[in-house]
């Protein structure tokens, strides 16, 4: 009986322990508080101060002392303990795939992958497995006034939410449309950056060799442990990257920041040859991102997701328009050709009508009031430019779905403004709309710039199409050092035609297609000893 006395009293004896409270200040003493071993760390805290937040870490053991119904003798703290109690939400500094750093707040008490979790919660990004944190490469501080002026978006008032799916409002989760300031972020978020300077991508680090490709496995920090167990401090910088190679589920209508992130992050390995590609889909990665970053400028994706969740009453109002009025028509000479096997026959001329989705020929003009030769509706073609303006060739390349497969039919117009007119036509029945749509005079422009443009590059390539196009920022830096500006513009603005007449959602898409057919894709390399 005696000893279980002693032992009880032995245990019972008062110590003091020595905690360090950061919110007091960096010149602050620590606290000294007087506790029992069987004191639980809940009481510890309470004995500091009721702050919901705070935590205790302990320093020497490099853990945090998170279970609160533990006794200072469970967790084995004794009085040689240097605890801090510090809060569990720090401001971090994340830098994004498209190159812009944002701070915010994150959890730096559970483990990365729950921390991450939390961080794209805020950045209305699904499917946050699919990321991961990593250190950045070390920059060579050589200007120190210009790496102090890094561009920071700032969201740390941003609280950290609870809820995976966001309510959208004005096609924003709610929390980013608060003020001017939070919906510039959310803009910088969801729609494309502009190209950087080819200065400013040749001073950007790239992998060298495939040795230097194995050193970003030594950067992804543990996905099993938190920030502070791997020497990550307060605002300190992490990159936020997509870690693996599969992407779940991409819908337009929810994955705006996603699809830009993940684009972004596929167009900087291009740029920065950490994955190869030929030639000619150099090219074409070239013209997509030139036609991206146009498209990104003319219209914001906030504004494009809103359409997408107002298609329904959008429809619905364009059948009212539809009752109102009758839709215009365009009525022409055009030659018509039909590739068949077995024929050397070329083009013929008939006149064209078209009227809703659809283009009617007739022998000739006298003949409109009757039946036409054939009726061609638009509706789910494909429809692909096949142009050359110093051979004042405009063509317009329609494959029709049939019963026996694709029809294939060429239309060619007279002129660019014939062409422009029966292109924009031909692009909108293949999506359903009629000349009525608001889009088709915007769309019309397109065409006539984009045919200016191959002008100008085919008449004279020089200085002024470089700066319309500025070829180095489209393809990385060794094709930058083996063609000229004026050698490439030509052949990015063919790969072009191609994809000009793609939706910003549909270019981005395709995009990330090519990259995920490229032969490296999804392939990591380790350095095995």
């Amino acid at each position: 009986m005696e000893s279980v006395v002693t032992s009880s009293l032995h245990s019972m004896a008062a110590w003091d322990l020595t905690v360090t409270v950061e919110d007091l200040g960096p010149d602050a003493p620590p606290l000294q508080i007087s506790v029992t071993s069987d004191l639980h760390i809940g009481g510890v805290i309470l004995k500091l101060k009721d702050w919901s937040d705070h935590s205790l870490w302990w320093e020497q053991k490099q853990q945090w002392l998170l279970r609160t119904g533990w006794t200072l003798d469970k967790c084995g703290v004794h009085a040689d303990a240097r605890l801090v109690f510090t809060p569990q939400h720090k401001p971090l500094r994340l830098g994004l795939p498209n190159g812009a750093t944002l701070k915010m707040r994150a959890c730096f008490s559970s483990t990365v992958f729950r921390t991450v979790m939390g961080i794209c919660r805020v950045l209305n990004l699904r499917h946050p497995e699919e990321l991961s944190l990593l250190r950045p490469v070390e920059e060579k501080k050589k200007k120190k006034d210009k790496d102090s002026s890094e561009e920071l978006y700032d969201l740390t008032d941003v609280p950290l939410t609870a809820v995976s799916v966001q309510a959208l409002y004005n096609g924003m989760p709610a929390h980013f449309a608060d003020s001017p300031k939070t919906e510039a972020v959310y803009k910088m978020l969801s729609v494309s950056l502009p190209s950087p300077a080819p200065e400013a991508i040749a001073k950007l680090y790239r992998p060298a060799s495939v040795v230097d490709k194995t050193h970003i496995h030594t950067r992804w920090l543990d996905s099993s442990r938190s920030l502070m167990q791997q020497g990550i401090q307060e605002n300190d910088k992490l990159w936020l990257r997509f870690k693996y190679y599969t992407y779940h589920d991409m819908d337009p209508k929810y994955d705006a920041v996603r699809l830009t992130q993940l684009y972004e992050q596929a167009r900087w390995a291009i740029l920065l040859e950490d994955i190869d590609c030929t030639e000619e889909e150099m090219m074409l990665f070239g013209a997509l991102q030139y036609h991206i970053g146009k498209e990104s400028l003319s219209q914001d994706m906030v504004s494009s997701c809103q359409g997408m969740d107002d298609l329904e009453s959008a429809l619905k109002s364009l059948e009212v328009k539809m009752d109102n009025m009758t839709a215009p028509e365009l009525n022409d000479h055009l030659k018509i050709f039909r590739p068949k096997r077995l024929t050397l026959k070329g083009y013929k001329q008939y006149w064209c009508k078209f009227q809703d989705t659809s283009i009617s020929y007739y022998k000739s003009k006298e003949d409109r009031f009757g039946e036409p030769i054939q009726q061609l509706n638009l509706k789910g073609c494909e429809v692909a430019p096949d142009v050359n303006v110093a051979g004042q060739k405009f063509c317009i390349k329609l494959l029709i779905p049939a019963p026996e497969g694709m029809n294939e039919i060429y239309l060619r117009c007279e002129n660019e403004k014939q062409y422009s007119q029966w292109m924009a036509a031909c692009k909108l029945a293949s999506k359903g709309l009629t000349l009525l749509d608001s889009s088709y005079q915007s769309e019309v422009k397109n065409i006539q710039t984009f045919l200016s443009m191959q002008r100008s590059s085919s008449a004279a390539p020089t200085a002024q199409t470089d700066d319309s196009i500025n070829t180095h920022s489209l393809v990385s830096p060794r094709y930058q050092k083996k063609y000229k500006p004026k050698q490439l513009t030509p052949r990015i603005l063919e790969a072009y035609q191609n994809v000009a007449q793609l939706s910003l959602t549909s270019a981005i898409l395709k995009f990330l297609q090519i990259w995920q057919a490229l032969p490296d894709f999804g392939i990591s390399y380790f350095m095995v000893r």
